[in-house]
């Protein structure tokens, strides 16, 4: 007979603990708006645990008089949300009144499904600021924000530019002209000077493939034979109103560049910064049509804004240093750590914890253009003879192409917050000397691993078979 256990007890767990005495404000001159197309709602603190609501106007007239509100009340913090992009004016004159404007978005404040006004929002912005309960939205410094306009404002004038290269092809398409057969671009200098020379009213095949370039790979007679088509006059048309608005677009990227230029005159003139002579020249196989003109000059402006040389990092051009300055700006100390820096970025990994375990993993959705110009430049490493090359192969032989690229991005972002942060410049490392240290770094892992299960490793004899 098996002798039984004996019963379970229970057991009382006593633990001596302080009562909870509540939330304490934090600030006490926090003021909180809601803000619309029409009207602004703001609310102040009163006295005790009253709240003062008044209604403004979005007129530029009503915007002071809610700076003169406010500081009648003295307040020193303000809390809106981020609503469009009606806060911008109201957060730019705030500023400089010299309040600390907060922005914060629709997530951080939602309340219980039931009731809800304009008035009872701001009230609420307004007690959850004074507690200290919201987070305020990343905003670089106040000098780069023109240049962030104008650069979104650029590629947007690309966006816009790029249908109408497809009306061109569909055009020529339509009156079986197969000019993308013969030429790699459309819009290179031998498929601008033809389609240019249909739209003058030049029909003769031969005469528009005379106009080939001479390092095209194509001869003139091949050429000649896809420029041979029906010649239809409403396609024809609409060939040329696509050229007309392809200029014009093109026109007023120019002009963009050079506000551009100017804007990058205006910021930190006076900067105390070594500029080089001349600099080192990467390896670039890049032919980008988008790209500015005057990259020597602007690689002078990011140096003499970030103190640090952005564009010697392998992957990182010109137009990206200047996208990921202007976006993340060149005060470091708005993260705590690198690890925060690439979770805004969308580059880390989002965990999903319950129980103890990772039930889901996977990087954060977001716009984030930074983050976007970061892909871009690990999409551009994943041949090159560089260290981030090297992670890159490496990483996706273990977890597949478009997740290495994301790992890639996260590398480099790294290597930018730390350039940024320390001013120390980048020092390339070659893909062999790359893989030599993770090679040394996994013979000492192993060792090591060795040692503790109570083995010893020895290097085998050099032999044709044996793995370098």
């Amino acid at each position: 007979m098996s002798k039984l256990s004996p019963p379970l007890t229970e057991t009382t767990l006593v633990l001596e603990t302080q009562s909870f005495t509540g939330l304490h404000r934090l600030q006490s001159h926090a003021a909180g708006m809601d803000i619309g197309a029409h009207e602004i709602w703001v609310c102040v603190p009163g006295e005790g645990d009253t709240q003062i609501v008044r209604l403004f106007g979005t007129y530029t007239a009503e915007l002071h008089a809610i700076g003169d509100w406010l500081g009648e009340h003295g307040i020193q913090t303000v809390a809106m949300e981020s609503t469009g992009i009606y806060w911008i004016p109201i957060f730019e004159y705030l500023e400089l009144q010299g309040l600390q404007c907060c922005l914060i978005s629709s997530r951080s404040i939602k309340r219980v499904p039931g009731r809800k006004s304009d008035i009872l929002d701001c009230q609420w912005i307004q007690t959850l600021h004074s507690y200290g309960l919201l987070e305020n939205s990343f905003r670089p410094e106040a000098d780069l924000v023109a240049l962030r306009t104008l650069l979104r404002h650029r590629s947007q004038l690309i966006q816009h530019r790029a249908p109408h290269i497809q009306h061109m092809q569909k055009a020529l398409l339509q009156m079986n002209i197969q000019l993308s057969q013969v030429l790699s671009d459309v819009m290179g200098l031998t498929g601008q000077a033809i389609m240019r020379a249909i739209g003058a009213g030049e029909r003769d095949p031969f005469k528009l493939a005379a106009l080939r370039n001479y390092r095209c790979q194509k001869d003139e007679a091949e050429i000649a034979k896809a420029l041979t088509g029906t010649w239809r006059e409403e396609h024809i048309f609409v060939l040329q109103q696509a050229l007309e608005l392809y200029d014009f677009y093109t026109a007023q990227i120019q002009a963009c560049d050079e506000q551009i230029e100017r804007t990058y005159a205006l910021i930190r003139p006076d900067w105390p910064c070594e500029l080089p002579a001349t600099f080192p020249q990467k390896r670039n196989h890049s032919h980008s049509k988008n790209a500015p003109a005057n990259i020597s000059d602007l690689r002078r402006h990011l140096l003499r804004i970030a103190g640090v040389d952005l564009p010697a990092v392998d992957g990182i051009s010109v137009p990206i240093a200047q996208t990921v300055l202007s976006e993340i700006g060149t005060d470091m100390s708005r993260w705590p750590t690198v690890k925060h820096f690439c979770s805004w970025l969308g580059l880390a990994p989002k965990n999903d914890i319950t129980g103890g375990k990772v039930i889901r993993s996977r990087t954060h959705k977001t716009k984030n253009r930074a983050g976007q110009a970061f892909r871009l430049a690990a999409s551009a490493v994943t041949r090159a003879d560089c260290a981030f090359g090297a992670f890159y192969r490496r990483k996706k032989s273990q977890i597949g192409p478009a997740q290495a690229i994301v790992a890639t991005a996260h590398m480099i972002a790294r290597t930018v917050y730390f350039m940024l942060k320390n001013q120390v410049e980048y020092r390339h490392v070659s893909a062999q000397s790359f893989d030599q240290r993770y090679r040394a770094q996994q013979i000492r892992y192993l060792h090591r691993k060795a040692a503790k299960l109570g083995f010893r490793l020895t290097p085998i004899a050099s032999s044709p078979l044996a793995v370098s």
